[in-house]
């Protein structure tokens, strides 16, 4: 199986050259003895969508090149053995955005979210749609004025609530419009 930073080396190559390498380069590039093992290498890759040939069968990059590796799971409780292994690969596009059409990026500005995890500086992806169920955090037009918080409902009455216990409630005066829920965070560190 195709590790991770086998994988990672063959990306940085072509970054760096801008071309792909040859089974050689590979061969040297993963510490193999041979080119067969390079050879069997692209095969997984290719198996795995990563990699592709042409017509006169150079190595190509795949729509999937640049996706990012999924190599388990972690324990956040008490620490257990792990160990790198390629589990799958994953576009961050197909496994965060189901409707690619409405779904747009914001930065989050203010701190009024922050008990639901979304700090200032996060971008927050979100689907445009006009309805929203009770306690989907959305972006919403309230008379006038647009904002991010969590929906509520109770019976006819619909307000808006923040995710910090130093911002009220927000009741609409005249009119509360739904623009977008929000299905994803991103962060950087």
């Amino acid at each position: 199986m195709a590790t991770a930073a086998q994988f990672d080396k063959i990306v940085s190559f072509y970054r760096q050259h801008q071309r792909m390498p040859s089974y050689r380069e590979i061969m040297h590039l993963v510490n193999f003895r041979s080119k067969d093992s390079a050879f069997k290498l692209v095969h997984r890759l290719m198996a795995n969508g990563r990699l592709a040939k042409d017509t006169t069968g150079r190595l190509l990059p795949t729509r999937y090149f640049f996706d990012i590796p999924w190599l388990g799971s972690v324990v956040a409780g008490y620490p257990s053995p792990a160990e790198e292994e390629l589990i799958d690969i994953i576009s961050l596009e197909e496994f965060l955005i189901k409707n690619k059409q409405a779904t747009y990026m914001l930065e989050v500005k203010g701190d009024s979210m922050i008990e639901a995890g979304i700090r200032p500086g996060d971008i927050v992806l979100v689907e445009r749609r006009e309805t929203a169920k009770h306690g989907d955090i959305v972006v919403a037009e309230v008379d006038g004025e647009w904002t991010l918080k969590r929906l509520s409902k109770k019976g006819q009455q619909v307000r808006l609530e923040a995710a910090n216990k130093n911002y009220p409630p927000v009741q609409p005066k005249a009119e509360l419009r739904i623009a977008a829920v929000v299905t994803a965070l991103i962060r950087k560190y």
